[in-house]
């Protein structure tokens, strides 16, 4: 028996200026080096090393949230969002 996910979206209005133009804000969202602690059973740090989220999947499958290089979920990796 397969599980469904319901994903919801919120849509916002476009922000307004005091001069009502509407403004565009462009948001780029990476993920960066994994930070998974390998070592938390043992009570130290240690990472493993990779260095950008590659996902294992397509676009829309369940791999596409584990990364290819290290096995992790893609929580485990910094996001870094790119405002333009």
């Amino acid at each position: 028996m397969q599980s469904m996910r319901r994903v919801i979206l919120r849509r916002q209005p476009p922000r307004r200026c005091p001069t009502n133009n509407t403004v565009t804000i462009v948001r780029n969202v990476q993920h960066g080096e994994c930070q998974r602690n390998h070592a938390i059973n043992v009570g130290g740090f240690a990472v493993d090393g990779c260095m950008e989220f590659f996902p294992s999947g397509a676009e829309g499958t369940a791999g596409a949230l584990i990364c290819g290089a290290c096995g992790c979920h893609k929580n485990f990796h910094r996001r870094e969002i790119h405002i333009q």
